[in-house]
């Protein structure tokens, strides 16, 4: 690696900073008392640093990676709480989260106009991670200690084509087919590492999709429902008032004159 092969960086404020790409980090001009958040495109997954150092981010110069940092006190002020995650701890990359890291990743604007859409994507991450830290929705790397790191990937696969191809019409057998596990190790598995079944998850993407178009569509009711895999009314309706607490046309109705 030599000393020109340094990654991107951004100065996105006087508390944030952020290196793009592959190669050593270059310039460290970080803010006082920082951490960092380092996204792992190869095996899409973070992990937290509470105490970065060029030293130990540029053991993997080979790898391309977008690595967030930001000045304690900034964390702090936009949870309205300390941080709590451990120095090293990895999580798998949910999918809205994974979508914005990847935006940034791929960016292919000019110059100029990268650097801000970088910036400003990267601002998104940051505050994407914080919420889901928030609600307890992170999804730590190697969870569920009878699962290998081969099958934790393998069940990240399979969440990330739920993800997908929910509106196709997708067994178990697919799902498995697709990431390489027999049915009963996905089905174990799945409730080990997501504490749900992959019906369960299944129907949480197609019914938090429904959610929306509710709400930012016209559509008939039985369209959406239809749309989301749902072969009738009566069972879309049926299984977004279980889920939700309230009929569709209620849940539209309600939203609209709010």
């Amino acid at each position: 690696m030599t000393e020109s092969s340094a990654m991107e960086r951004i100065a996105i404020s006087p508390e944030m900073v952020i290196h793009m790409g592959a190669g050593v980090l270059g310039e460290t001009d970080w803010p006082a008392q920082s951490s960092a958040f380092v996204f792992d495109f190869a095996n899409t997954s973070f992990s937290h640093h509470s105490r970065p150092s060029a030293a130990q981010f540029d053991r993997d110069a080979a790898q391309s990676r977008l690595i967030l940092v930001i000045a304690r006190a900034a964390t702090t002020r936009l949870l309205g709480t300390k941080l709590d995650m451990r120095d090293g701890e990895r999580f798998h990359i949910p999918a809205g989260l994974r979508a914005i890291a990847f935006a940034v990743r791929d960016c292919n604007f000019s110059e100029a106009a990268r650097v801000v859409y970088r910036g400003a994507k990267s601002i998104e991450a940051l505050c994407e991670i914080l919420r889901l830290h928030d609600e307890d929705e992170l999804v730590p790397f190697g969870a569920a200690g009878s699962l290998s790191m081969a099958d934790s990937q393998r069940l990240m696969v399979a969440r990330r084509f739920i993800e997908d191809k929910w509106a196709e019409k997708i067994t178990l057998d697919t799902i498995a087919r697709a990431c390489g596990l027999n049915r009963a190790k996905l089905t174990r598995g799945f409730r080990d590492l997501f504490s749900c079944s992959v019906a369960d998850a299944i129907a949480e993407q197609r019914l938090g999709e429904a959610k929306q178009m509710l709400l930012i569509t016209d559509l008939p009711v039985s369209s959406i429902g239809y749309r989301c895999g749902y072969l009738n009314n009566a069972s879309f309706a049926r299984a977004f008032s279980r889920h939700y607490g309230v009929a569709p046309t209620q849940y539209r109705a309600t939203r609209m004159a709010a």
